[in-house]
């Protein structure tokens, strides 16, 4: 018995390459490093734990990057008796994922230094996130999706209510519990019909290992026609949808983007949307490859609606953080679409990449610019706000402008490449339909970002100009805001720049 279990242990540990999840300890015990210094020195450690944030996610950023152990030279290593598997495009997300959080802290500097809130707390749950994100897209099995998945949600909780005094942050808070539990149950009830079926031993290609990706996409292959394994993958795929906030699972996302603290919103916006993305094409290439003919027409309407939606919802909207939150749903359907053309042409899941980093530098130069301009009340921002801000503060005016520019698809900025790529892989997949509605979304588009536009530079001020309201920036957050823009810029006129094409 004794030789038994040394057997299993000695297998199960075989592989357990603690090298290859380096930057994810990393950044767990660079949170737990935040806690501390607090503890050893709390009066330096409002101005202190920032910089210690960011400048140790960028070290490990760099480390990441230069070290093999970490981006391996095979097209593809599983780890931990099959929980993790890493290939290229899970390595790109993960650097993915640390500007994000690196950018993160920058936005919550800026927001924690108005408000009377706990400090420290806010950048170790950000560096939480960002660890399990990284984990999360990793995941080639339904326990570690599943684990990964919720500890970043839960930490999202515990985000969007941070702003105690808030009642808008609050009940975004209760929203966003009550509809994520219920994503979570939705996809946990997918993923237990699918382990009970795979394990049924009268059915072909029944496994016991039906959680791993590889065992169940067997299954599945053999068995697409069963009632049950049908809606177990519909569940699980609406459970993600909850996430992306893709039609009909949205309705959480504009009165939970205007409650919680703007770089919280800016996380949901990109980071978490980005991580949803990346789950959804893992499971619809592996463990449901074998249903394409039903996840296509279903997530083809889901698309269309999620693109019309997003698009005419956020046309009369003037609060600026539900305005991104809807334009934001628009930009779930425009990458469902890509999604779908990468089950028909392999290269559009790198178009889809692109695309979210395109999305990340102008959303952040976006969010960027918010936050200056946010209040002790930032869910309260009206397009209002912005009126005359082209002539008092004409650098702020014109990073927005860019940023707006590129969530539009104007040329040359990188959102207009990244939404070229999409479409041709769309088209190159056939999907007439779908590129035809992604065109209409974009015109409709245009109206209200470049409303936001006109309002800063062609609107007549108001009693209280922009000049009264934004706060000071130093030149570290011109310097950051610029490299935004210029990130924007080279991503348009040299799409090359971002080497994901392997």
């Amino acid at each position: 018995m004794n030789e038994l279990l040394a057997e299993f242990l000695r297998g199960f540990t075989a592989n357990n390459d603690w090298a290859a999840i380096l930057p994810e300890i990393l950044i767990a015990l660079l949170a737990l490093c935040l806690l501390a210094i607090e503890m050893i020195a709390p009066k330096k450690g409002e101005s202190l734990i920032p910089r210690v944030a960011m400048w140790g996610q960028a070290l490990i950023l760099l480390y990441a990057i230069s070290c093999p152990s970490v981006f391996p030279n095979e097209d593809q290593a599983t780890l931990f008796s099959g929980l993790i598997l890493q290939t290229d495009v899970t390595q790109l997300m993960r650097g993915f994922f640390i500007v994000c959080s690196i950018l993160i802290c920058y936005l919550g500097r800026i927001y924690l230094s108005r408000h009377n809130v706990a400090k420290t707390e806010f950048y170790t749950l950000v560096l939480i996130i960002s660890s399990g994100m990284m984990l999360l897209v990793q995941s080639s099995n339904f326990v570690m999706l599943f684990v990964a998945l919720e500890t970043v949600t839960i930490a999202f909780y515990v985000l969007v209510a941070y702003c105690r005094l808030s009642s808008f942050s609050l009940e975004a808070g209760l929203k966003y519990l009550i509809m994520g539990a219920l994503s979570s149950s939705i996809l946990l009830f997918g993923i237990v019909l699918l382990y009970g079926i795979a394990g049924n031993p009268e059915l072909a290609g029944a496994s016991s290992d039906s959680l791993s990706y590889s065992e169940l996409s067997h299954f599945i292959s053999l068995n697409a026609d069963n009632l049950i394994v049908q809606v177990g993958a519909l569940l699980v795929i609406s459970g993600i949808c909850f996430k992306i906030g893709a039609v009909p699972f949205q309705i959480w996302v504009p009165d939970v983007y205007q409650g919680a603290p703007t770089p919280v919103t800016a996380y949901l916006a990109i980071a978490s949307k980005a991580a949803g993305f990346i789950v959804l094409m893992q499971l619809l290439s592996g463990p449901f490859a074998g249903l394409m003919d039903l996840m296509v027409p279903v997530l083809s309407v889901i698309a269309a609606a999620t693109i019309l939606f997003g698009n005419l919802a956020a046309v009369t909207q003037r609060n600026v953080k539900r305005l991104m939150g809807l334009s934001g749903i628009a930009h779930a359907g425009y990458l469902l679409v890509g999604v779908i053309a990468s089950l028909y042409i392999p290269w559009a899941q790198y178009a889809v990449i692109f695309y979210l980093a395109t999305y990340l530098v102008a959303s952040f130069a976006v969010f960027g610019v918010m936050a200056h301009l946010s209040g002790t009340e930032d869910e309260a921002q009206q397009l209002d706000d912005y009126k005359d801000l082209a002539r008092t503060h004409p650098f702020l005016s014109g990073v927005l402008a860019c940023g707006l520019g590129s969530l539009a698809g104007i040329p040359p900025l990188g959102g207009f490449i990244g939404k070229l790529f999409l479409f041709v892989a769309a088209f190159q997949a056939g999907l007439y339909g779908l590129l035809a509605v992604s065109v209409i979304g974009v015109v409709i588009s245009i109206y209200y970002y470049f409303g936001w536009i006109r309002e800063c530079y062609f609107a007549a001020p108001t009693t209280e100009s922009s000049e009264e309201v934004v706060r000071t920036y130093g030149s570290s957050d011109k310097a950051l805001l610029t490299g935004l823009v210029i990130a924007t810029v080279l991503l348009g006129l040299v799409p090359a720049v971002l080497p994901i094409i392997p």
